[in-house]
């Protein structure tokens, strides 16, 4: 388009976040040409697997695009036809995932298992989702080439995934009794889980404890991690001695999410719980208490050079009346 001047108008950056998978990761692509879109809509775009229709799923600000972030663009919105061709190809996925299967069984590759296929859109590229302890060492070229002969019409590519994906494509039931697993049903990516976030949220390290389905440590352990971090922060350290409206004490349990915590009296050695209010740290108060014990029996050096020097100002006056 252009204005009455013959000069051509830039248009204002779009970018759309699709998800190809539900709840997959989202990726982000340039729709300024298409500033329409709503959330829900179906676009084709250009991605590594080939042309791809993805759902768009959520609007991004201008401010928050990163401008030396390279973004492919959004080619079309996507008609009734692909969606009918989509759906098409998705009903060949599962007898994919059975004949690949079956070949691995023919091939004697024991260490590999087959997950998942997905086709594109219009069924150009077929995608592979395999496991295997071998990683990517193992050779799949015989594999490739026997299901490239099924699906002549198709490109046939073999993807690798980890453990925590495979628990997402399986689905099921959680370690925890969750009706579906926090993968299949919300998670988008898998964040660094470590045993500190366990160690730090008072959870027992026992390995049913807190491993899941994956054989991984869970990926709730990270959920409230943040939280606790936080509120130990604020809260006296476990062995340290406080002083109490009950009395002087030891910490021997925190209690992050209660913002307290449990102390051992001296007196009489009962536990009791006391929030964060109702406490004072015994090193400040008793650094006090030593402090005002010891007499202030001389002058800072501050004082003593302040007394001194009116007297220097004096000598120096008197010495200029002598002369």
């Amino acid at each position: 388009m252009g204005d009455a001047s013959g000069r051509t108008q830039r248009r204002e950056p779009y970018v759309v976040g699709l998800r190809f998978q539900k709840a997959g990761k989202i990726y982000h692509f340039d729709a300024s040409r298409w500033h329409d879109l709503q959330p829900g809509d179906y676009v084709v775009v250009e991605t590594s697997r080939g042309r791809q229709l993805g759902q768009v799923v959520c609007a991004l600000p201008e401010a928050k695009v990163d401008a030396g972030q390279a973004l492919k663009s959004v080619l079309r919105k996507a008609t009734p036809q692909d969606l009918v061709l989509r759906q098409t190809w998705q009903q060949k996925e599962a007898e994919a995932v059975d004949i690949c299967r079956s070949k691995v069984a023919d091939l004697g590759l024991v260490d590999v298992k087959i997950m998942d296929a997905e086709f594109s859109y219009d069924g150009a590229r077929l995608s592979l989702l395999y496991s295997s302890e071998a990683g990517e060492k193992a050779d799949l070229r015989s594999l490739r080439r026997s299901m490239q002969r099924v699906y002549q019409q198709s490109h046939v590519e073999l993807h690798l995934v980890g453990p925590r994906d495979v628990a997402k494509y399986l689905g099921g039931m959680g370690a925890c009794g969750l009706e579906n697993r926090c993968c299949a049903t919300f998670l988008t990516e898998f964040s660094p889980i470590s045993i500190k976030m366990a160690k730090e949220q008072g959870i027992s390290l026992t390995p049913t404890e807190i491993t899941g389905m994956c054989g991984r440590l869970r990926c709730c352990l990270v959920y409230e991690y943040e939280q606790y971090v936080e509120a130990r922060k604020q809260l006296p350290k476990r062995g340290k001695r406080v002083v109490t409206p009950a009395g002087n004490g030891k910490v021997v349990e925190v209690l992050a999410m209660k913002d307290a915590v449990m102390v051992e009296l001296d007196e009489n050695g009962v536990q009791r719980e006391f929030g964060r209010e109702e406490l004072q740290p015994w090193d400040e108060l008793d650094a006090m208490r030593k402090k005002a014990d010891v007499p202030n029996e001389h002058p800072p050096e501050a004082d003593r050079n302040a007394n001194q020097k009116p007297e220097k100002k004096e000598e120096r006056g008197k010495q200029k009346k002598g002369g």
